[in-house]
């Protein structure tokens, strides 16, 4: 028997709610957040899969139509349903949102010639609307960031023009009375600078939402519908020693108590003194009771001569998963077994699952979220977070009490430090990689840096370096130094460190770690490169 999810992302009805369609844009989560950052609840569904009906038992008090990479001129391009436009809700329509919205109402859309906009650019405010109130006013002249080629060349009957730049006549337009909107540029990301004003002026001010999304609401909604859900069963939890697994952790023992039983399978992968702290919060702090299995040597032994990263993480996955359902079998020895099994599934993991280009998130993390399990166990899913992003989740962490320093920890990855190893993995390495990684976090927590930073970490590279210290020669590792800003991991930046802070981590690095005696600094953005090395 398969494990079947019984905890949906259910329609948040006791909410007002905002509907975003996605149109394929890379960035249209980061709508979503803007829109939750305003205190309103919102989904993100494709555009395909948003019929007449659906649509309708939503009942959302906005609409929001995403950009995306396709032209409105093509044949078959992607359309908004036309019950968007006849349900009398507000709609925004953001950049291919726009052009699909004008060329559906009756306006036109004239074919990139050269004259698009690409990066930041200025609109000139010209008229007065309910979006841009208290934001911009009429006269003003406004950074945002544009990325069309295509353009607005005549508007629909009943709109008028509130912003225009020089690439994009209709940058900003309007029907006041029908409350439709649209912007040819993106306010959703960080380089338009009033962009969460415009956001928040179009689901209070134009939509009417009070904004009663806070995590507050969400931990007391979310406790009920856990107790509803299992009743007297018990739960078995996976923890991988992150902060999803660990947040969900603590939200199911708020509500069921003794029910719950949380199992941490040690693979000898991990950062130094992160299973102690583990232990020490789950079992000790929060007296939850805990599964610690230590397997190590099972992991490393069968990972000996291995190179390859897939197949490294293969078997990762696959041992994770014999151990767990060992582990899980133990649960119910003495008496009834567990009923329900817990994941720390995430918003963006249930977005990429159902987009309407696919997406990979399923696959990637298998090993994270016990994928695999379902063939092996007779078990329901319980995922109480899958509505939260991960920044929502960091919050909720904050309304349970949990330790700041435990919710604010960088993401890890579910393989641990094994994708932080090309080539082979031994006993050796894995101390080398633990020791340099703790001295790089710890010169970045003493430089106040690590709240700034998304994600830092240490990789030990297949590669050994011709050094000299003292009178002597060496001949040992070359380690890598990331670190990148992010706002979801899905772009990031690297973090431009200072030389003086970078010179002083690679001494104590080489001074401190026997094994290493060169160290660089990877400045590789994502894309084209990728946060993890492996």
């Amino acid at each position: 028997m398969s494990v079947q999810p019984v905890m949906k992302p259910e329609t948040q009805t006791a909410h007002e709610h905002i509907l975003i369609l996605d149109f394929g844009s890379q960035v249209t989560q980061l709508i979503a957040r803007r829109v939750r950052e305003s205190g309103v609840y919102c989904e993100i569904w494709p555009f395909n899969a948003a019929d007449e009906s659906k649509i309708k038992a939503y009942n959302p008090k906005g609409i929001i139509l995403s950009g995306g990479p396709c032209s409105v001129l093509d044949k078959d391009a992607p359309r908004a349903p036309d019950i968007v436009f006849e349900m009398g809700v507000p709609v925004l329509g953001i950049c291919y949102g726009q052009q699909t919205m004008v060329k559906q109402l009756g306006g036109t859309v004239t074919p990139g010639d050269g004259s698009g906009e690409f990066g930041r650019a200025h609109v000139d405010v010209t008229d007065h609307s309910d979006l841009t109130t208290g934001v911009w006013d009429a006269g003003a002249n406004e950074q945002v960031w544009m990325s069309h080629g295509d353009h607005v060349s005549s508007l629909p009957e009943g709109f008028k023009i509130i912003a225009k730049s020089e690439g994009a006549p209709f940058a900003v337009i309007a029907n006041e009375d029908k409350q439709f909107y649209g912007v040819q540029f993106h306010p959703e990301v960080v380089h338009t600078p009033h962009g969460v004003e415009l956001f928040k002026n179009f689901t209070h001010e134009v939509c009417g939402c009070k904004g009663d999304w806070t995590m507050q609401n969400f931990r007391e909604e979310s406790i009920a519908k856990i107790r509803q859900t299992v009743g007297d069963k018990k739960i078995i939890c996976g923890l991988s020693g992150g902060v999803d697994s660990s947040v969900t952790a603590v939200l199911l023992h708020e509500a069921i108590g003794d029910q719950l039983t949380c199992i941490y399978v040690d693979t000898g992968m991990m950062r130094a003194g992160e299973s102690e702290q583990v232990v020490e919060l789950f079992r000790e702090h929060y007296h939850i009771p805990l599964i610690h299995e230590e397997a190590a040597d099972l992991f490393i032994g069968k990972l000996e001569g291995v190179t390859d990263p897939e197949t490294k993480r293969k078997i990762i996955g696959g041992l994770f998963i014999d151990v767990f359902d060992k582990c899980a079998k133990e649960v119910g020895k003495d008496g009834e077994p567990a009923a329900f099994l817990a994941q720390g599934t995430l918003y963006p993991d249930v977005i990429e699952s159902v987009s309407f280009t696919g997406g990979p998130s399923v696959t990637i993390k298998s090993h994270h979220n016990v994928g695999g399990l379902p063939e092996r166990m007779n078990l329901k899913l319980v995922e109480p977070m899958r509505e939260l992003f991960k920044d929502e989740v960091r919050d909720l962490g904050r309304a349970l009490g949990m330790p700041e320093d435990f919710i604010a920890r960088h993401p890890f990855p579910g393989p641990g430090l094994a994708i932080r190893m090309p080539g082979e993995i031994t006993r050796e390495k894995l101390e080398i990689l633990r020791k340099a990684d703790t001295v790089y976090l710890d010169e970045i927590k003493n430089a106040g840096l690590y709240d700034e930073i998304w994600q830092a970490f240490v990789v030990l590279l297949p590669v050994r370096s011709v050094g000299v210290m003292g009178d002597g020669r060496t001949y040992d590792y070359v380690c890598a130094l990331r670190a990148v800003t992010s706002t979801d991991g899905m772009t990031a930046d690297y973090y431009p460190f200072e030389h003086e802070f970078l010179s002083r981590v690679s001494t104590r690095i080489i001074n401190e770690v026997h094994g290493i005696n060169r160290v660089t600094y990877d400045i590789t953005s994502k894309p084209p490169g990728t946060i993890e090395w492996e």
